[in-house]
């Protein structure tokens, strides 16, 4: 037994240092883009960024979440869709159901057929979904130089880069899942011009946190003092980055706070149960003779 976990930690150490020498050997992503002409996307990775609900006890902030759905509103709303979240689901964010009732007012919707059996549009109410502001994906498509906006509902679960070695170890252990908001952070705020030796495109933007390419369709989205705030917070490119991705992770993940509660209560009595089963043992096996 001392032998066979023995070679199993050896194994092991080889392994890392082989994945560490892999690591230092290979080139950074920017200059073997623009060196060798492969594609390896991204060019930089994001960076891990401070989330309030990060880590086990992590909880949403929700004027940050009020902040990010003004700039949802007020910017991204009006290429991306939310298809998949309702209005009612605003209440969460600390909304009063008056207040979600008159901001579902400021949509309208299609509904129908009616007596008639045709379709008409009516305004939005608390439970109808964030609507697409284009009636179908090829007029999207058309009005984005031929690429079509995603939908926002799960953007930032759907998102995210995998992280290399040594993190994906501990993520096995310890989940890290705020990667897509880390994503969508990156590329709001990593609009550069290329550098020599780099060409994009035309119509496209240099963006070298992209997933996928290079380059992408979608222009510089916001820019500083672009949305107005009233609570005083800055109103600055990374601050409206921070609040939009925060937001966008809660649309994805609404009841991630229960969740980790539930979780936590589990973890708990699952350590309860197995203190009273030892103890059970203890004492129905304690005059036994061995």
């Amino acid at each position: 037994m001392k032998k066979l976990v023995k070679g199993i930690l050896s194994l092991a150490v080889v392994a890392g240092l082989g994945l560490g020498a892999a690591v230092a050997q290979e080139p950074a992503g920017g200059e073997e883009h623009a060196t060798t002409g492969t594609p390896h996307f991204p060019i930089h990775k994001p960076e891990q960024q401070d989330w309030t609900f990060a880590g086990l006890f992590g909880h949403y902030d929700k004027g940050q979440l009020q902040r990010g759905l003004k700039v949802y509103t007020e910017v991204c709303s009006a290429c991306h869709s939310m298809n998949l979240v309702a209005f009612r689901t605003l209440e969460d964010l600390g909304y009063s159901e008056a207040q979600v009732k008159a901001f579902a007012a400021n949509y309208e919707v299609q509904d129908g057929p009616n007596a008639d059996g045709e379709m008409f549009t009516r305004k939005a109410v608390p439970s109808d979904h964030f609507p697409s502001p284009f009636p179908n994906k090829e007029a999207a498509a058309a009005a984005n130089n031929g690429a079509a906006p995603p939908d926002f509902s799960l953007i930032a679960k759907a998102r995210g880069i995998e992280r290399g070695f040594p993190q994906f170890v501990f993520d096995m252990f310890w989940p890290y899942q705020e990667g897509g908001p880390d994503y969508i952070h990156a590329l709001l705020t990593g609009y550069q011009e290329p550098p020599e030796g780099v060409e994009v495109d035309e119509g496209t933007h240099y963006n070298p946190y992209f997933a996928n390419a290079a380059a992408l369709a979608m222009a510089p989205p916001i820019a500083d003092d672009q949305v107005t705030y009233d609570d005083g917070t800055p109103q600055t490119v990374d601050q409206y980055a921070r609040d939009v991705s925060a937001f966008l992770m809660w649309a994805a993940e609404p009841h991630l706070e229960d969740r980790k509660r539930t979780g936590f209560m589990v973890m708990v009595f699952l350590l309860i149960f197995t203190g009273l089963i030892y103890l059970t043992k203890k004492s129905v096996y304690a005059n036994k003779k061995h």
